[in-house]
């Protein structure tokens, strides 16, 4: 075999024995800890994608690599020590695979569109909070902080939320199972979760809830029918048995 072809063969070789990869192969380890996903997430995820081979890495360990960076939050020299790969290597694998991730995006995370599909909603919020009102309940939208490194100055103070540390604002929406049915992300952290309510595409064109029903959010929203349907919590004292049972938490299961 040629030089170069034995080379090829050599780099193209999943080393198994790489602390990181033996624990993913090793079905009775938990990859929850260092990928933030278990296995059957994982798996969902490599069929999801259906990536084909990049230059002898196949597509499980570039997810495997991808993964690692974002549950770690580590430099991709980090990275890349763990996986044994050059760190340009690590470099071309995040940004491929975040731009497949980012394509297949719509199909996963998007609003309820079918009849079924709202119907399932409906009923699912109505089982969660025992009561039949809460068919008219559509999803549930709250803020994260995603923490950023401090942009320079002028705008560094910008980003600097109100725990003290620099982020992004991401807005998201979940149905009854937890499942995001919709995100919008971009603002900096010291903007407050009504103003990045409205500035979002599902406000500015009404993408969702549909007509008549509505979301359910904390506090920090504001008390809406138009131009989308939001419900809030009673502010604090709560009198009566009906406002506190309304403002009851609910755990998504």
């Amino acid at each position: 075999m040629p030089y170069c072809l034995q080379s090829l063969t050599v780099y193209a070789r999943m080393n198994r024995a790489v602390p990181i990869l033996r624990l993913f192969f090793d079905e009775e380890k938990e990859t929850r800890p260092d990928f933030r996903l278990n296995r059957a997430s994982i798996t969902g995820l490599l069929v999801l994608l259906q990536q084909e081979r990049h230059h002898g890495w196949g597509p499980v360990i570039e997810v495997l690599v991808f993964l690692f960076w974002l549950a770690s939050g580590s430099y991709y020299r980090i990275v890349s020590r763990a996986f044994d790969m050059p760190k340009s290597t690590v470099h071309n694998v995040v940004h491929r695979v975040c731009g497949a991730i980012v394509a297949v995006m719509p199909r996963v995370i998007r609003v309820p569109s079918t009849a079924e599909e709202l119907q399932e909603v409906s009923n699912g919020f109505a089982r969660l909070a025992e009561h039949v009102v809460f068919r008219k309940a559509m999803g549930a939208i709250d803020g994260c902080h995603i923490r950023i490194k401090a942009p320079g100055e002028p705008h560094a103070q910008c980003y600097r939320n109100r725990k003290l540390f620099t982020s992004y604002q991401l807005q998201a929406v979940c149905d009854h199972a937890g499942r995001f049915i919709d995100v919008f992300i971009g603002f900096p952290g010291s903007v407050h979760d009504a103003r990045v309510l409205r500035n979002s595409p599902l406000y500015r064109r009404a993408i969702y809830p549909p007509p008549g029903t509505f979301l359910l959010g904390d506090g920090g929203y504001p008390c809406l029918e138009q131009p989308i349907g939001l419900l809030t919590p009673y502010k604090n004292p709560v009198r009566g048995v009906t406002r506190q049972r309304y403002n009851r938490p609910v755990v998504v299961r």
